[in-house]
């Protein structure tokens, strides 16, 4: 049996040492916090949707991004679930005005020290914890 790969991209924005993070309103991650993001659409690039989810989720454009990291991860739904294949790209400028639409219910701006706190997705706060300056998973 194969395992089905999903294309997926999400934006981490570090501003003034704190990340732009959205509560997410519906299932299978709901109530949980992580970056802007989503499935790729067919033929959109991992950067055009991570560009088109972060404006979908909090109404703002990213200036300059760059990939930071490709990441494999497990769905939530099964342990033979699909693997969501993650193009975690890295900003730091954003234009607009933030308000939580689609299937975000909130969201923020949050230092390390209060995505600790948060009921997070573990590979948002290991990415954040990798991407700040002086970060550390375990603090």
């Amino acid at each position: 049996m194969s395992v089905s790969v999903i294309q997926a991209a999400s934006v981490a924005i570090l501003k003034a040492g704190r990340f732009l993070l959205v509560e997410r309103g519906r299932e299978p991650s709901k109530g949980l916090f992580a970056f802007p993001g989503g499935r790729l659409e067919p033929g959109e690039t991992p950067e055009e949707a991570a560009r088109r989810e972060l404006f979908e989720e909090t109404g703002l454009t990213a200036g300059e991004l760059r990939l930071w990291r490709i990441i494999d991860l497990r769905g939530p739904e099964r342990e033979d679930g699909p693997i969501y294949r993650l193009h975690v790209f890295l900003g730091h400028s954003v234009d607009g005005a933030a308000a939580a639409a689609d299937d975000a219910a909130s969201l923020g701006w949050y230092s390390l020290d209060e995505m600790r706190g948060l009921p997070i997705t573990d590979s948002t706060l290991a990415a954040a914890c990798a991407i700040a300056p002086g970060g550390s998973v375990a603090e």
